[in-house]
C-alpha cells in the first residue's frame, strides 16, 4: 500500500529524478494565440514534440507549428506565391480587374464596326440615333449595352465582352513567358476580342482592327528579341506571319468567296507571328486546332439544321481560339 498522509490512504511518492534531458521529446505547449489571430503563437523557442518539429514564419514575428513534419529547420510556405508574390487567385482577381477597365473601350469598338461592308460605321443607337461615345459609357458601353434614351440594344450582346475578356485574362495567366512576349500577347488579345465578335455579327473584320492588332504584336516581339530573346525567334515570328497572311490571301485571289477573307489574311499577320515565335511546330499546332473547331462546330450545326451545306461561317473566332488553345498548350 502507499504512504499515509493525514490518515488517508495516498499515492506512493516517486523517487527523485534528474534533471530531463534537453533534447529528449516532451509533451507540446503552445501558448495561446493573440485574439484574431488563431494557428499562430509567439515565438517561444523550439516547440519539441514528436508530432510538430517544424516552424513557419510569420510577417509579425510569429511562427506556425507545422504537423507531422521531420525536421525542425524546414520551413514550409503557407500558400503557393504567384509570379507577383501574391497568390494566384489575388494575381488573377488583379489582372482582370486592370482589364475590365477597357470594357467600354472594347464594346465601343464593336458597336461601331459591326455594320455590313460598305456601310458608314456607327456613331450612334440605331433606333432614336442617340449618339454613343466614352464620354457616357453608361448604359450603352455596359454589361446591359442598352441605349439611355430608348433601351435598344447597342453593340455586342451584354455579357459578352465581359466573358471574353475574362477567357483572354485567363488565358494571359496561364502562359508563361517574358514581360514582353507577355505584353505582345496581351496586345494582340485586346484586339482579338473585338475582332471575334464584330466577324460573329457581320462577317467582316475591318481594317483598323486588323493592322493595329498585327503591327503592334510585330513590334513588341521586337521588343522581346532586343531585350534577350535575340533575333532568331523574331525573324521566324515574321516569316511565320508573312507566310500565313500570304497563303490566306492567295486562297481568296484563287477561290473567290469559297477561300478566305482578306480580313482573315490580315488576323492572320499576328497569329503566325505568335506562334511562330515559339517555334514553327507550334505553328502547325494552332492550324490544326484551327481547322479541327471549325470542322467540330460546322458538323453540329449542320446536325441540328442551323446551317446549310452553303452556308459560310465566320472563319477569325475559330482562328483565334486555335491560337489561344496552342498557346495554352506550351503553358
Amino acid at each position: 500500500m502507499g504512504d499515509v498522509q493525514g490518515g488517508r490512504p495516498g499515492r506512493p511518492v516517486p523517487a527523485e529524478r534528474g534533471p530531463v534531458p534537453v533534447d529528449r521529446p516532451g509533451p507540446a505547449v503552445e501558448p495561446s494565440a493573440p485574439p484574431g489571430d488563431l494557428g499562430w503563437v509567439e515565438a517561444a523557442g523550439p516547440i519539441r514534440s514528436p508530432a510538430v518539429t517544424a516552424t513557419t514564419a510569420h510577417p509579425s514575428g510569429r511562427v506556425r507549428a507545422v504537423p507531422g513534419s521531420t525536421a525542425a529547420d524546414e520551413l514550409i510556405p503557407d500558400r503557393y506565391v504567384g509570379p507577383d508574390g501574391k497568390s494566384p487567385s489575388v494575381f488573377f482577381l488583379r489582372r482582370l480587374a486592370g482589364a475590365l477597365a477597357v470594357v467600354p473601350v472594347l464594346r465601343l469598338a464593336v458597336a461601331r464596326y459591326a455594320v455590313p461592308p460598305g456601310v458608314v460605321d456607327r456613331a450612334g443607337c440605331d433606333g432614336c440615333g442617340a449618339p454613343i461615345g466614352l464620354d457616357r459609357p453608361l448604359p450603352a458601353l455596359g454589361p446591359v449595352a442598352r441605349c439611355p434614351a430608348c433601351r435598344g440594344r447597342i453593340g455586342a450582346t451584354p455579357l459578352a465582352v465581359e466573358a471574353l475578356l475574362l477567357a483572354a485574362v485567363a488565358v494571359l495567366v496561364l502562359v508563361d513567358g517574358p514581360l514582353a512576349e507577355r505584353a505582345a500577347l496581351a496586345w494582340w488579345l485586346g484586339w482579338a476580342i473585338p475582332l471575334v465578335l464584330v466577324d460573329l455579327a457581320v462577317h467582316r473584320l475591318p481594317d483598323r482592327l486588323t493592322w493595329p492588332a498585327a503591327v503592334g504584336t510585330w513590334a513588341l516581339l521586337g521588343v522581346a528579341a532586343s531585350t534577350g530573346a535575340g533575333a532568331g525567334p523574331w525573324l521566324r515570328a515574321m516569316a511565320a506571319g508573312a507566310a500565313l497572311g500570304l497563303a490566306f490571301a492567295t486562297t481568296t485571289l484563287l477561290l473567290g468567296r469559297r477561300g478566305f477573307g482578306l480580313g482573315d489574311a490580315k488576323l492572320a499577320l499576328g497569329v503566325g507571328a505568335l506562334l511562330g515565335w515559339q517555334g514553327w511546330g507550334l505553328l502547325v499546332t494552332g492550324l490544326v486546332l484551327t481547322f479541327l473547331l471549325s470542322a467540330l462546330v460546322s458538323v453540329v450545326l449542320l446536325a441540328s439544321r442551323r446551317i446549310g451545306w452553303s452556308s459560310h461561317l465566320p472563319f477569325g473566332p475559330f482562328l483565334v481560339a486555335g491560337t489561344c488553345a496552342a498557346l495554352l498548350l506550351t503553358g
